[in-house]
């Protein structure tokens, strides 16, 4: 072989690894938010929506392909387990189809603690996690953890720590990097005003180019977190929650960075300038905050966002200034300084903070709710606005009233205001409200609100509304809505509606709904619903339910509901009562004529009773699961020959339904049964059976004849399963027999028995007796 075929022949085979790392690289997710973390827990806000922005952001610059991107929402876990284990098999797919890399990402948000993540009150372990996750063949496997103690995860068995990120894996290291938003012993924080958890809304700010650190247009895994890391910290330190540190696993070997995000993968982008300065918030057209950076002056950035309509305020020291941009397909769009205009600031100060300036007093627009952990912030959200006081306010209609006598210089606030119609723009109530016709407030209301027509207040209020009409307030009613028509709630209510009619919140609500109609609640709710007809709940429900008609929850249900009619839940801790009860899982009781749940930890109670599964007493003449037991039993007694019983209900309860007929009395004679025993398992292949039942003995040719008997029995029945599906039995019985005339006094029996005259037409007779039969 000559000497140029030779190193032909060299330079191929050390150009083969090379050319095996061109092929495609082929990226997966799995993204979980759980907003329920079971009873016990505050239910989330944010979870949910939290993996529905990864998910966006993945598929904007992350490479993930829609087909390789799966979201669950609200699963237990069962349902997670189950969805690892498809992803497992997409896994194995992808490497079998020629790519030449396989990286997977698995994101949850939602409850956790020190043991695992907690999942519609299931947990599901770290140790479990970790193994389902090491079971994944990728090359490279990466985990975030938005919950609380999630550090615990970081650490629970392998990994060690590192400096942070120093040997990212690219395109030839193997291994797996956990993020945890929190360390074993903190708390997971989410915000109302970011409308996220900390972590996850500054990771995926980071992803979109904000940790952008080198200015190449790609974001490493190491930028990500380090800018995650410093930012919810910084976020965090001054909340009540307190100061939450995210922690990290890394397990990589390899050289090369790992690239998250590319902001060149989206067809449109944000170019921040050089002199630009401030901490910048990003929201889209639907006003979600999208991105959240502090820009440095003397530093050029770009930000990967899709093409469309957004809107970015910028926060400096000296002020606050807003802009509106659009994104256009292909184009790189400036931002500079010049495109913001000045706006008031919205001052941040805390309850029972620093006094304001002389004059001016502060509005409140609404304090900032914690979720996670069930914490509230330490900062409340005001409004700084000059109003000036009208003690007194008489009108006619707004435009005709005394607060125009005396021109305000901005706002108007009125501690007493009497007319036939009172109210306006720019006027607030802070006291009391008389009017003929309508109190209309464009603003707020604080106080007392009495109209002979009806109140409507555009924004907050807060404390009584009275009017034989309507109440209605398009924002949060911290207030006593009373009408005889109806009150109307746009967003949350706090302390309560009553009306003879209806009464409607669009929001959560916490307090008390009571109506002749039915009450409508869009949001949670935590309290008392009572109704003579129906009561609505789209969201959770702690409290007491009580309808004349029915109650509806579409989430879980603490406490009571109760209904003449039906209740309907997902998830019940506590009592169902009502003629037709229909839940999810169900710890604690369903008392009704049907009964109809999942998995019943407890009581069932009923008529009929239906579930998947019972973890305590089904009660019922017909009980019917389906975990549980149903056995055919063909047997013969001392009574009759030929015996059939059908066995069914739960795994330690049951039902049995008794037929027999004996061709020892010539065919003349059969019975028709009703029992209810208990089944004790002994061991793997032997049961005992006991039960009480109670049967009547009718004539063949004649059975409607109107026959008077009660064939009572006590029976012990200990079985050999010799099959999986056949068993042999056998015990003794005692039996009464009770006959109201002479045609009914039948030689059931041919054992010793004693009978007593109770009455000249009565008898009733006693003897214990025996049975023997197979199990199918």
């Amino acid at each position: 072989m000559s000497a140029s075929r030779v190193l032909a022949l060299l330079c191929l085979l050390l150009a083969a690894p090379a050319l095996a790392e061109t092929g495609p690289v082929r990226r997966l997710a799995l993204l979980v938010g759980v907003n329920d973390g079971g009873p016990g827990r505050v239910r989330l806000r944010y979870a949910v929506s939290d993996a529905r922005s990864f998910d966006k952001v993945l598929g904007e610059l992350g490479g993930v392909a829609a087909a390789d991107r799966r979201v669950l929402v609200d699963v237990g876990r069962a349902g997670l387990l189950e969805a690892l284990g498809e992803l497992r098999a997409r896994t194995e797919s992808a490497r079998g189809s020629g790519a030449s890399r396989v990286e997977v990402l698995v994101y949850y948000s939602g409850h956790s603690d020190e043991e695992g993540l907690l999942l519609k009150g299931e947990r599901l372990g770290y140790g479990e996690l970790r193994r389902a996750l090491n079971a994944l063949p990728a090359d490279v496997r990466i985990a975030v953890l938005d919950s609380c103690a999630s550090g615990a995860f970081a650490r629970a068995k392998g990994g060690t720590r590192r400096p942070a990120f120093l040997v990212d894996s690219g395109n030839k290291v193997k291994g797996h990097a956990i993020l945890t938003s929190s360390s074993e012993d903190e708390v997971s924080q989410e915000s109302d005003r970011l409308g996220a958890s900390y972590f996850t809304h500054h990771l995926i700010s980071g992803l979109r180019g904000a940790a952008d650190a080198t200015r190449d247009g790609r974001v490493t895994l190491n930028e990500a977190y380090q800018f995650a890391f410093h930012e919810t910290l910084a976020r965090t330190e001054k909340t009540r929650g307190g100061a939450q540190h995210p922690a990290y696993d890394i397990e990589l070997a390899g050289s090369g960075d790992l690239v998250m995000t590319d902001l060149r993968a989206t067809s449109a982008g944000l170019y921040l300038t050089e002199a630009l300065e401030g901490r910048l918030f990003v929201r889209d057209e639907a006003g979600t905050l999208v991105v959240e950076v502090q820009k440095l002056a003397g530093r050029p950035a770009e930000l990967g966002l899709a093409p469309g309509r957004y809107q970015v305020r910028r926060e400096l020291e000296s002020g606050a200034s807003e802009a509106g941009f659009t994104l256009v397909e292909g184009q790189r769009t400036p931002l500079a300084a010049a495109s913001f205009q000045a706006i008031p600031l919205e001052a941040t100060v805390s309850r029972g903070g620093p006094e304001v300036a002389p004059g001016v007093e502060p509005a409140l627009v609404r304090p900032e709710f914690l979720a996670g952990a069930g914490l509230t912030e330490a900062e409340g959200l005001y409004r700084m606005q000059s109003y000036t006081r009208v003690p007194v306010s008489l009108s006619l209609i707004p435009r005709l009233s005394t607060n125009v006598l005396r021109p305000p210089s901005g706002w108007v606030e009125n501690q007493l205001a009497f007319g036939v119609v009172n109210g306006g723009r720019q006027v607030r109530v802070r006291g009391a409200a008389l009017s003929l016709v309508a109190n209309w407030y464009e603003e707020e209301a604080h106080g007392l609100l009495l109209s002979s027509g009806f109140n409507v207040v555009k924004k907050e209020a807060s404390g009584l509304m009275a009017s034989p009409a309507a109440n209605i307030v398009l924002g949060d009613a911290e207030a006593l809505q009373l009408a005889v028509g109806a009150n109307v709630a746009g967003r949350d209510v706090w302390v309560g509606q009553a009306a003879a009619g209806a009464n409607v919140a669009a929001g959560s609500v916490w307090g008390v709904q009571l109506a002749a109609g039915g009450n409508v609640t869009g949001g949670s709710f935590s309290g008392i619903q009572g109704a003579a007809g129906l009561n609505v709940a789209r969201g959770d429900f702690a409290g007491l339910q009580g309808a004349a008609g029915g109650n509806v929850t579409g989430g879980s249900v603490r406490g009571v509901q109760w209904a003449a009619g039906f209740n309907r839940a997902g998830d019940v801790m506590g009592v169902q009562a009502a003629l037709l009860n229909v839940g999810g899982d169900v710890t604690g009781a369903q008392l009704g004529l049907i009964n109809v749940a999942r998995v019943v930890t407890g009581v069932q109670l009923g008529l009929v009773n239906v579930s998947e599964e019972v973890k305590g007493v089904p009660l019922g003449l017909l009980s019917f699961e389906k975990k549980g037991q149903f056995h055919v039993e063909l047997y013969g007694s001392d009574i009759q020959l030929t015996n059939l019983a059908v066995k069914f209900g739960g795994k330690y309860v049951y039902t049995a339904l008794l037929g027999g007929i004996g061709p020892d009395d010539r065919l003349e004679r059969f019975s028709l049964g009703l029992g209810l025993g208990v089944h004790v398992p002994l061991g793997e292949r032997m049961w005992l059976d006991g039960d009480v039942a109670g049967s009547t003995v009718l004539r063949v040719r004649d059975p409607f004849a109107g026959g008077s008997n009660v064939l009572g029995q006590g029976r012990l029945m200990l079985g050999v399963q010799l099959f999986q599906r056949f068993a042999f039995f056998g015990g003794p019985t005692y039996n009464v027999y009770l006959a109201g005339s002479e045609r009914d006094r039948y030689a059931l029996t041919t054992l010793p028995s004693r009978e007593e005259w109770l009455s000249e037409t009565t008898t009733v007779r006693y003897w214990p007796g025996v049975q023997l039969g197979i199990r199918m």
